[in-house]
C-alpha cells in the first residue's frame, strides 16, 4: 500500500462521517488519460475532500510555504502535492503540472488560487486555462458545496468533461478558458445547492 492510499483511507474514515460527504458524478472522471480537475475553494479541507472523493489519485499544487512547515511539509509531499510560488508566474510549477497531465495523471486545481472568504466563488486565475489549453487533458469541473459543519451534508459534484476541442478551435486565451471552467463550476453549484 502506498502512503497516498494509506493517507486517503485514514482521511476518508475521519471526514466522511463528520461531514456526511455525498459524492455526485464521479463517473464523469475519465478512468484513464490526463485529467485537469478544477474545483471551487471554500475551506482548507477542500484538497483532502477532493482527494478522497475522486476515483483516481490527484496531484495538487500547494502553496510553497506548506512545504517548509515541519512534519506537514513531508506529509504534503508524500500525498502527491508539489509547490507553487503564489503571486507570480512559477514556471517550474507550470512545467510540473503539464508533465503530470502528459503522463496521463490527474492534476487538481483550485482556479481561484485561494479560499473564498464569503463562500461565493471568486474570479479564476489564468493558470487553469493555461493547463486546459496547453495539454490534451480532459477538463472536469468540480463543485464543493458546503458548509463544512459537523454532521451537516457536504456535497462534492463532478461535472461532465468540458469540450476543450471547440474552445481551442475558437482561439481563446488562458483567461477566457479559465472563465469558461469557472462558469461550469458555478452551474454545478447552482444546480446542486
Amino acid at each position: 500500500m502506498t502512503f497516498y492510499s494509506f493517507a486517503r483511507s485514514v482521511v476518508n474514515a475521519l471526514l466522511k462521517p463528520i461531514y456526511r460527504i455525498e459524492v455526485i458524478g464521479k463517473e464523469n472522471i475519465p478512468s484513464e488519460g490526463g485529467v485537469l480537475l478544477c474545483a471551487n475553494h471554500i475551506a482548507n479541507l477542500d484538497p483532502p475532500v477532493v482527494g478522497i472523493t475522486a476515483t483516481r489519485p490527484v496531484h495538487f499544487m500547494a502553496k510553497d510555504e506548506l512545504f517548509s512547515v515541519p512534519v506537514l511539509g513531508k506529509i504534503v509531499s508524500k500525498v502527491n502535492a508539489f509547490p507553487v510560488k503564489r503571486g507570480m508566474s512559477d514556471r517550474e510549477a507550470l512545467r510540473k503540472g503539464l508533465g503530470i497531465l502528459k503522463e496521463g495523471k490527474v492534476l487538481g486545481l483550485f482556479p481561484e488560487g485561494t479560499r473564498s472568504k464569503t463562500g461565493e466563488m471568486g474570479k479564476g486565475l489564468a493558470g487553469a486555462g493555461f493547463f486546459a489549453l496547453r495539454s490534451e487533458a480532459y477538463v472536469v469541473p468540480c463543485a464543493i458545496i458546503g458548509p463544512y459543519k459537523a454532521f451537516t451534508k457536504l456535497r462534492v459534484v463532478y461535472g461532465k468533461p468540458i469540450d476543450m476541442d471547440s474552445v481551442r478551435a475558437n482561439k481563446v486565451n488562458a483567461e477566457q478558458a479559465t472563465d469558461l471552467i469557472m462558469s461550469e463550476i458555478q452551474k454545478l453549484i447552482t444546480q446542486y445547492k
